[in-house]
């Protein structure tokens, strides 16, 4: 009997170690099995909250990719990277897909998800006033960097709206980093910005938000997914994966409350107060900011061309067909 138990001890600890032994094995399988996938972020800003809601609900890894999202500040910079293949995905403006294209390159940048649908910056104004666009008229506004689309968007808005660029004093001679201490050290009446500098501005008593810049500028797919032609054609599972896990991050930004989406940006804006992040996201989310979907339209890839042609950045139309792939997006 003695002999019976000690064999079936031996048994089940053969059993357990084998078991072990699998799990391990697949465990370490799974792993090997995530794909890495660098993302150059053109900014860190509260304004892209669906990616990193994405990214922190493990949607990502959920469809077999393992991100890094690397800070590669500057739209040119986040193209060059994927130009020169240091990140596989590019997250920045449309507008860079469509300055390499029409350069020459046959190897150019394809935007195959959209995430945000609107200029993401606001129009701060030294007084608590009720805003209009001609309140703009005469006046000094910081409005961004020459060829940047906080500034075309800008002069845009101003022409739909009747106003000469003339009629006012337009500034694109400051630094986009710099624009908030311009404006706090006594430059300009109005200054556009991203939150949450915006918030903080108002927090200093140094400002007034008045306007979203996005809503008085329209649709443009603003900030979009990009990958290098040659890359796309070779992983197209890349790009199927990375925007089915995206419009999941969409689907719960849209179904979820804004304390609740600031909750999980807590990791991402470590230095941001929970109540701040609360309140940028309400108003990111009032101005329409983001897609329901990944789908970038026809309307606003047109549209970005008319932006930039009004600034006289843009000499000829780049295609649609080659410079957007919705075929992974639902509409």
């Amino acid at each position: 009997m003695k002999k019976i138990i000690i064999t079936l001890l031996a048994i089940i600890i053969i059993i357990l170690i084998a078991i072990g032994i699998f799990m391990g094995k697949g465990k370490k399988n799974s792993k090997k099995e995530l794909k890495n996938i660098t993302v150059a972020e053109v900014a860190h800003s509260i304004f892209y909250a669906p990616m990193y809601v994405t990214d922190s609900l493990g949607y990502f890894k959920d469809e077999g990719l393992d991100v890094e999202i690397i800070l590669t500040s500057g739209a040119d910079a986040v193209a060059a990277s994927i130009m020169s293949g240091d990140a596989e995905i590019g997250f920045c403006g449309s507008e860079q897909s469509i300055y390499i294209y029409n350069g020459g390159s046959e190897d150019y940048l394809v935007n195959f998800a959209g995430l945000t649908k609107r200029d993401g910056s606001f129009i701060v104004s030294r007084n608590n006033e009720k805003f209009d666009i001609n309140n703009l008229k005469g006046k000094h506004i910081i409005a961004g960097r020459e060829g940047g689309m906080p500034a075309m968007t800008l002069a845009y808005t101003l022409k739909e709206n009747g106003i000469d660029i003339n009629d006012l004093e337009f500034d694109t001679s400051i630094a986009f980093a710099s624009m908030s201490g311009a404006f706090i050290g006594g430059t300009g009446d109005y200054v556009s910005l991203f939150e949450p500098t915006a918030l903080g501005i108002e927090k200093e008593g140094y400002g007034y938000v008045v306007a979203s810049l996005g809503k008085l500028g329209g649709e443009v797919p603003y900030t979009t997914f990009n990958m290098k032609k040659s890359y796309l054609e070779n992983n197209p599972d890349v790009a199927k994966k990375f925007s089915k896990a995206i419009q999941k991050g969409l689907d719960y930004t849209f179904s979820h409350t804004d304390k609740e989406i600031a909750e999980l940006l807590t990791e991402y804006f470590p230095d941001t107060n929970i109540e701040d992040l609360e309140e940028v996201v309400k108003r990111y989310r009032e101005a329409d900011s983001w897609y329901s979907t990944t789908y970038i339209t026809e309307e606003g890839f047109k549209r970005v061309q008319d932006i930039m042609k009004n600034s006289n950045e843009l000499k000829k139309d780049a295609p649609y067909n080659l410079l957007v792939n919705n075929k992974y997006n639902k509409k």
